[in-house]
């Protein structure tokens, strides 16, 4: 069972290292809640890693789509025909906007890995705007486009909660 509520907790001279919670563990520096804290250190290299595979995600699925507009482009009976669909485009139309959305993809995936700051804004928006693409695309290719609002999900995510700058780089003001 556990310790009774009378016993005396064992102390470091008896060979039990001081609990976490004690002043012996306290790190050094400004106590919380005064102006020179900077709140705990964050452990950020599973975000840095999610950054780096949306940065890929983005290249790919931007080298995908750019194939994919270029065979709906192409030919007309790669896709299904769809018939009385509310946000129904041509074949022609969607791959126009598949090899658009694809270029840009892959650019901005590129500057994601090249850590530029403009990129990773850029992102958000561009795989926000994929997103409703492939869900206006849904009716064509249904498991592809399920994935693709997936995927770009997870990019939305990875590239909104990746660590910023360094937190030593901000202004003195903060």
């Amino acid at each position: 069972m556990t310790q009774q509520p009378h016993a005396k907790p064992p102390t470091a001279e008896e060979g039990q290292q001081p609990p976490v919670w004690g002043e012996t563990n306290r790190p050094a520096g400004p106590a919380p809640g005064t102006a020179g804290w900077q709140g705990p250190p964050a452990d950020t290299s599973w975000q840095t890693g999610g950054l780096v595979f949306a940065g890929i995600l983005m290249m790919v699925n931007g080298i995908v789509a750019i194939l994919q507009g270029i065979s709906a482009l192409a030919s007309d009976d790669v896709y299904d025909r769809i018939s009385e669909y509310v946000y129904e485009i041509s074949l022609t139309g969607w791959g126009v906007i598949l090899v658009c959305l694809g270029a840009l993809a892959a650019v901005v995936g590129w500057g994601i890995l090249k850590g530029m700051w403009w990129a990773r804004m850029t992102g958000i928006f561009l795989a926000s705007l994929n997103m409703v693409a492939h869900f206006l695309f849904m009716p064509y290719q249904p498991a592809w486009s399920v994935l693709m609002v997936a995927i770009d999900f997870f990019v939305i995510w990875a590239l909104a909660t990746a660590p910023g700058k360094s937190r030593d780089a901000a202004p003195a003001g903060r």
